[in-house]
C-alpha cells in the first residue's frame, strides 16, 4: 500500500520506518502502520527514492518516526550457488534522525 509523506506528516501517532537499500546508492522508505507496510510517495503518487541516504534521514527528521531501521538484503548466497534460505539474510542497522555534522578539525 501506498502513503504520501503529506498523510504521514498528519497521522496522530509515531511510526516504525525502514529505509531499504535497493541498489549501490538507491533508498526507498516504507513506513510500519497498523493495516502493513506502505511505501512512501510523493503528492503526485510517485515513490519517493534517493540516491544519498543522508537526504532521506533529513526527510525523516520532521516527521513524526519512531525509529528507523536501514535494510539490505544480501544476493550473496545466490551470487556463489548457495542453495535457497528459508529465512531472510537481511542487514538491519538502526539509526538516528539526529542531524550529522561534521567534527570541527583544527
Amino acid at each position: 500500500m501506498k502513503l504520501s509523506i503529506n498523510e504521514f506528516a498528519e497521522l496522530p501517532g509515531v511510526a516504525d520506518v525502514t529505509i531499504h537499500s535497493l541498489d549501490v546508492a538507491l533508498y526507498q522508505v516504507t513506513v510500519a502502520l497498523q493495516t502493513g507496510p506502505h511505501v512512501l510517495v510523493d503528492k503526485h503518487g510517485k515513490v519517493i527514492r534517493h540516491r544519498n541516504l543522508q537526504h532521506v534521514r533529513e526527510m525523516l527528521h520532521v516527521l513524526p518516526v519512531r525509529n528507523v531501521v536501514l535494510r539490505q538484503e544480501s544476493a550473496f548466497d545466490e551470487m556463489i550457488g548457495q542453495p535457497s534460505r528459508e529465512g531472510s539474510n537481511a542487514l538491519e542497522v538502526q539509526l538516528s534522525l539526529e542531524p550529522y555534522t561534521k567534527p570541527i578539525t583544527q
